[in-house]
């Protein structure tokens, strides 16, 4: 299974900044990765989905014109860039990787591996 492991999470005020992290245990380029969240009482969403040899990176209508997702192949790691962050971007922030490269952030089941989550807080 592949391991990862989110960091970057924290407590901002509405219009402030974020970068997550997320450190993997295989080749970027083995996997298709992706961001989801999930606020309390809401079911999980998924926010970005990384481009790779076949696809385009793909963003949530919320997280279009603020987020930005990446990867660094030589690290290993998978990033969030988020700005003009608003209250209700809060929510638990996970990592995720799936084998298919067509994997969709409509379909849960298509991401087999999941990392603990970070929580990010905005206030406003």
């Amino acid at each position: 299974r592949v391991q990862l492991v989110e960091s970057g999470g924290g407590s901002v005020q509405a219009g402030g900044s974020l970068r997550l992290s997320c450190k993997v245990s295989v080749d970027i380029n083995s996997r298709t990765w992706a961001w989801f969240r999930q606020a309390p009482g809401k079911e999980r969403e998924g926010v970005a989905r990384l481009g790779n040899a076949v696809t385009e990176t793909w963003y949530a209508d919320a997280a279009k014109g603020r987020f930005t997702a990446s990867q660094d192949n030589s690290l290993n790691m998978v990033y969030l860039q988020m700005n003009s962050l608003k209250p209700e971007d809060t929510a638990m922030y996970f990592c995720a990787a799936s084998g298919d490269r067509f994997a969709s952030l409509q379909v849960g089941r298509d991401w087999e591996d999941w990392g603990q989550g970070t929580q990010v807080t905005v206030s406003s």
